[in-house]
Parts: C-alpha cells; structure tokens; sequence
C-alpha cells in the first residue's frame, strides 16, 4: 500500500486533482510568498495554510499558532527525531519545519493544503509526496528582490545582503518545481496562482518555453 495519504485522492493525470492536493509554496526571501498565501487563503477559505514550527525568533507583527509555531532548538529537534516533521530545514541559522500530522489532519477531512517552505523541504515532501503539485514564486527581478528586502526595513545591511546571495541559490532550483510564478503585480501573481488551483495554470507550467525566455532573463541563465 502507498505511503503517500493522496495516492487515493488525485488523479492519475492531468491537472485537475480528483480530491484534496497539497501544494508547495516556494520562493527566494523577499520574492512575496507570504503575502501571496495570506491573500490566497482569504480568497478561498476552503484552502488550508499548513503552520511551520522555527526556532527564528517571533516578529512584532507575527502572532504564535497563527504565522508560525514558534519553538526552541531542543524542542524542534525533539519532533525531528520522533519522525514528526514532513520535511525540515534550516535557513539562515534558524530551523524550519511542516508538522506531519497538521498536514495529514487536512487532507482527511478533504481540504486542499498548501505549505509556505524553502526549496529544500519543497524536495523533501516531493519525495515523500511525489502527487504534491510545487509553485515556485520568482521577483520581477534581482533589483525589484533587493528594494524589496530593503523597504521591510527588519534586517541590517549585513543580513540583507547575505539574504541576497542565498537568493541566487535559491533561485537556481526553479526547474524543480512543476510551476513559477513570477510576482510583478500582486493581484495578477494571487490570480495566477488560483489558476494552478483550479487546475488551469498550464501557461506557468515549469516547461512552457514563454516561461522559460522570462525566467533566463530575471535568474540570469
């Protein structure tokens, strides 16, 4: 028997799932992925935001049990080693992770889930989860991530420009994932990423050559 709880679910071809999908958010810092799936879950209240644990520190605006679960490095590693993390991974010193459970949770009770997570656990929960569709969210451009990161104005200039070089890397792994998203105009990304939803984002899928001449330009093939 299948270890994946969606082999049952989503059809065998095709975009359109045949029951509940997860999807895989994925993106540089500062490429607007939060943003995008805070306005994706109030446009479709049936859709279920998965809460990572970190041992990052809890921002003034971000709110425990709602943007993350926040956790100390022991007790992060503890639900590591129990096998309790779908996927894990750590990002500028801090340690991310998808509780396995919460994710399972969902889907049982017929909702679709989607994950806001790095290009490392995006690989991960593909392994484990081979029928998750993935979503890679890329800035208009290398200028557009670095004004970006600037105007949050919650990093030093130290931080900002190693955030800069990690996402160039980060970048690097868009071919991995069944769709990119480039976020120039934030109504347009959120419609385009309904699209993928609706099983009709065929024009964002990873090998559609139009896609491929916008991401050489923004990535720098």
């Amino acid at each position: 028997m299948s270890n994946d709880p969606m082999s049952n679910d989503l059809a065998s071809n095709g975009d359109s799932p045949a029951g509940p999908a997860l999807y895989v958010l994925a993106a540089p810092s500062g490429a607007g992925k939060t943003t995008l799936v805070h306005a994706l879950t109030r446009n479709n209240p049936e859709l279920r935001f998965s809460i990572s644990y970190t041992t990052r520190p809890q921002r003034r605006n971000e709110a425990n049990g709602v943007d993350y679960l926040f956790v100390d490095e022991a007790e992060f590693l503890a639900l590591k080693e129990k096998g309790e993390l779908l996927e894990s991974a750590l990002v500028f010193d801090n340690h991310y992770g998808t509780s396995r459970a919460q994710v399972e949770q969902h889907l049982a009770e017929r909702h679709n889930v989607i994950l806001e997570i790095d290009w490392q656990g995006a690989r991960q929960v593909r392994e484990s989860m081979p029928r998750s569709r993935s979503i890679f969210i890329l800035p208009p451009s290398r200028q557009e991530l670095e004004k970006r990161l600037r105007d949050r104005r919650t990093d030093s200039d130290a931080v900002i420009e190693r955030r800069l070089r990690d996402a160039v890397s980060d970048m690097s792994h868009w071919d991995e994932f069944d769709y990119v998203i480039v976020n120039d105009d934030l109504d347009r990304a959120v419609a385009d990423l309904e699209s993928v939803l609706a099983g009709s984002g065929a024009a964002h899928a990873t090998d559609n050559p139009a896609l491929k001449d916008r991401i050489a330009d923004i990535v720098g093939l």
